[in-house]
């Protein structure tokens, strides 16, 4: 497999090489779960049986960054609660199927130190069918701190994918504003879709990582707004999906009532917060839809 060496990456922006495809196999049950986790109680994406049961278009983003080729040598490891999802892209292209075996592909898009100690990998993914077309594309930044070197790559530019982009949120009420709390138990429940790191389930891992106690996945923050924009924007149609992007801000804790603020930005685009209480927790974030029409 080709590794991504910063040394060696092409001075015109192009981005690091493609890894190998990684075949990734689900079922319904997987599929059910991720509904669950990320709160939504709609039929069409709980209930198997529904006539229009889908899968639910964010299922696929724990699969971002699978078999991105990484330079040990520029990326040391950092342990599992120290490492923390900063940003967020997914973009679906064709309706996943509601099981079977999907390819993933991703690459490295830049390395950058943030502080000592601390590190910013970003890498884009793309989900394929047996026939090579694209499902879904995604993209994604993660800190990882407590590591002593990282390389420095700078960000790269056209790389099909900008989302680490600075987008404000109008200095006006927002026409839409949609709340839910966060259950005791949803990390629990979150969790079982494969993201087993401590620090969303255990007292002591949480403080090792920096927190009082336990903090909800950043992806089960992603899900939650992605689904409340879904239904409130597309009437829980998935169909209608097209993209969301978020930073994650600051965390989300069990029992937090979360609230997503939009505003329109265009013809079937939002752009919107997470907030808990005075705290925005979900920032530089857009969603957009397939209008009705």
């Amino acid at each position: 497999m080709a590794q991504y060496d910063a040394k060696n990456a092409l001075p015109g922006g192009e981005p690091g090489p493609w890894g190998e495809s990684v075949a990734i196999s689900y079922d319904r049950r997987d599929v059910l779960l991720y509904a669950v986790g990320i709160g939504t109680r709609d039929l069409r994406f709980v209930y198997e049986g529904n006539e229009d049961f889908a899968v639910f278009p964010t299922f696929p983003i724990r699969w971002g960054g699978a078999g991105a080729p990484l330079d040990p040598a520029h990326v040391p490891s950092s342990p599992g609660p120290l490492n923390i999802d900063a940003e967020r892209y997914l973009e679906s292209v064709r309706p996943l199927p509601s099981e079977g075996t999907v390819l993933v592909r991703s690459r490295v898009v830049g390395i950058h130190p943030r502080g000592k100690g601390n590190g910013f990998v970003e890498s884009e993914s793309e989900v394929l069918d047996d026939n090579g077309e694209v499902l879904v594309r995604m993209a994604n930044g993660s800190f990882r701190r407590g590591v002593e070197a990282l390389g420095d790559i700078e960000p790269f530019e056209g790389s099909g994918i900008t989302y680490s982009q600075k987008i404000e949120v109008p200095d006006e009420a927002p026409s839409l504003s949609i709340s839910t709390v966060i259950a005791d138990n949803q990390a629990h429940i979150y969790r079982l879709s494969g993201d087993y790191n401590p620090l969303h389930i255990d007292p002591d891992s949480a403080r090792f990582g920096g927190f009082d106690e336990p903090i909800l996945h950043g992806l089960c923050t992603f899900g939650h707004a992605a689904q409340m924009l879904n239904e409130t924007l597309c009437g829980g149609d998935a169909s209608r999906f097209s993209k969301i992007k978020v930073r994650f801000s600051a965390p989300v804790f069990l029992n937090d009532a979360l609230t997503i603020d939009a505003w329109p930005d265009g013809d079937g685009r939002v752009i919107f917060q997470g907030k808990v209480g005075d705290r925005v927790v979900v920032s530089n974030a857009y969603f957009e839809y397939a209008p009705l029409g």
